[in-house]
């Protein structure tokens, strides 16, 4: 039985999370990242695997987050599934290398500080609303599989939706801004899927979890953050579609600049 005061933390994160998943494409695992190591790290879970368990139950409550989400987008005609179509296999590729294999090996130091210097370029070109030239569109399906994979693997290494790096990419490839985040909360399921998986496989045959865990997941949070994140989805994607495009773009920027900051000083600090 869990504690009341542990279920209403791990609401209030369901319930904020799955606001951001519909109203700016993520799947909130970077937000859902750190909060779940520290109650992980209250509960007794050893340093290194807390912050491991915290990135693959982040991730799979983006299974949930995910569908509300794109439903309330989908009512609207704003996902573009033929571009889900396109990037989804390379995601599944993508997330399966990251989850299943990369993420019990590597430290990712260096791949943070890398991340951070990518996600804050990306967040400037948003925030300056630079366009791409006019003639720039998608890349055809081999280059979307290629896209789709390196979506799907950084994702998997850090417990997100991939919306930090799907959204600019639409965006500077000229599909606007409200059909980029309602896609890239469309593609949170399958990265969320393969990755889910994933972090069950690679952790199978850990020692030291805490109760009722599957592999690296810890399903009290899971159940809890899942049940509240998929109420608040559907508000954030309504207000998606009520906002200022220019508005959603330097909303969306700060929030990638907060993620750069988050992930550089992870880097530093090891």
């Amino acid at each position: 039985m869990l504690d009341p005061i542990l279920i209403t933390e791990l609401a209030i994160l369901g319930l904020a999370t799955g606001f951001l998943a519909g109203l700016l494409g993520i799947g909130g695992g970077m937000l859902m990242g750190p909060f779940m190591t520290l109650i992980l790290s209250m509960q007794g879970v050893a340093a290194d695997l807390a912050v491991k368990m915290a990135i693959a139950t982040s991730m799979a409550t983006i299974v949930f987050t995910s569908i509300s989400s794109v439903r309330a987008h989908h009512k609207r005609g704003a996902v573009r599934w033929n571009i889900v179509k396109g990037l989804a296999p390379g995601i599944v590729i993508g997330g399966a290398l990251a989850s299943a294999g990369a993420f019990a090996l590597l430290k990712g130091t260096a791949l943070a500080i890398f991340f951070a210097l990518f996600v804050g370029f990306s967040a400037t070109q948003m925030f300056l609303d630079k366009k791409p030239k006019p003639s720039r569109q998608m890349p055809d399906s081999a280059g979307q599989v290629a896209a789709g994979s390196v979506i799907g693997f950084l994702s998997g290494l850090v417990g997100a939706g991939g919306g930090f790096i799907s959204v600019p990419f639409m965006v500077a490839h000229n599909v606007p801004i409200i059909n980029a985040v309602a896609t890239s909360a469309a593609l949170g399921f399958p990265i969320a899927l393969a990755n889910t998986l994933g972090y069950i496989y690679s952790g199978a045959t850990l020692v030291g979890l805490p109760p009722h865990s599957l592999g690296y997941l810890w399903l009290p949070a899971l159940a809890v953050i899942a049940c509240c994140s998929v109420i608040t989805a559907p508000i954030g994607a309504r207000v998606a579609h009520r906002l200022p495009v220019a508005q959603l773009k330097k909303v969306f920027a700060l929030l990638l600049y907060c993620l750069a900051a988050y992930m550089f000083w992870k880097g530093l600090h090891g």
